[in-house]
């Protein structure tokens, strides 16, 4: 029984991975700044997702191979280092809010918090170290591993935090309302990992 759900994890991983590879590669909005580029996407939606059903641990890798392997496929190649490192917080992040503190694959009738409050809340958690390190880290990253100008790297830190702002709400308001639409039909199905 525990092969059984070892392997549904990892298949789960797997399509999830591919989820955000295809949320990052194809549905995208590129935005040029200077010789770089920033992009609007939907692949953070998946990166969420991924850590409301699997965890933390399973969800942040499938988030970070399946982006850091868009990066590797597209003009982001330079950014594949930073990509992993923060797309597997983001899981960490949102699975420990979601898991640890709200039970979220836990039946509860009686939580304290509604179950839209509590994806909610998970989401906002990953998004929010999302707003705040990607630029951040992104702006120290050019400068001191690509040797970018420190000029040019506050710049495209800027830029960065404006679309990140703008992806995080989009995976915040997506990746909730996915999970609640999924979860009912997971549980029914007992594809629901346990956790």
């Amino acid at each position: 029984m525990q092969n059984k759900e070892s392997l549904r994890k990892l298949c789960m991983a797997a399509l999830f991975a591919a989820l955000c590879y295809i949320g990052f590669t194809y549905c995208k909005i590129d935005i040029p700044v200077g010789m770089e580029k920033t992009a609007f996407h939907l692949g953070n939606v998946f990166c969420v997702l991924a850590a409301l059903f699997m965890g933390g641990m399973w969800g942040g890798m499938a988030g970070a191979v399946g982006m850091t392997i868009a990066d590797l496929t597209t003009a982001y190649v330079t950014s594949a280092p930073k990509t992993f490192l923060l797309k597997l917080c983001i899981g960490l992040i949102t699975g420990f809010v979601a898991h640890k503190i709200f039970k979220l694959s836990q039946d509860k009738e009686d939580r304290k918090i509604p179950l839209t409050a509590a994806t909610a809340i998970s989401c906002v958690a990953g998004m929010a170290f999302n707003v705040v390190a990607d630029p951040l880290v992104g702006y120290f990253y050019k400068m001191y591993v690509l040797g970018v100008p420190q000029q040019a790297a506050n710049i495209w830190a800027k830029m960065g935090a404006v679309t990140t702002a703008v992806n995080a709400v989009i995976a915040v308001v997506a990746a909730t309302m996915f999970y609640l639409a999924l979860r009912p039909a997971l549980k029914r199905a007992k594809m629901l990992p346990q956790l």
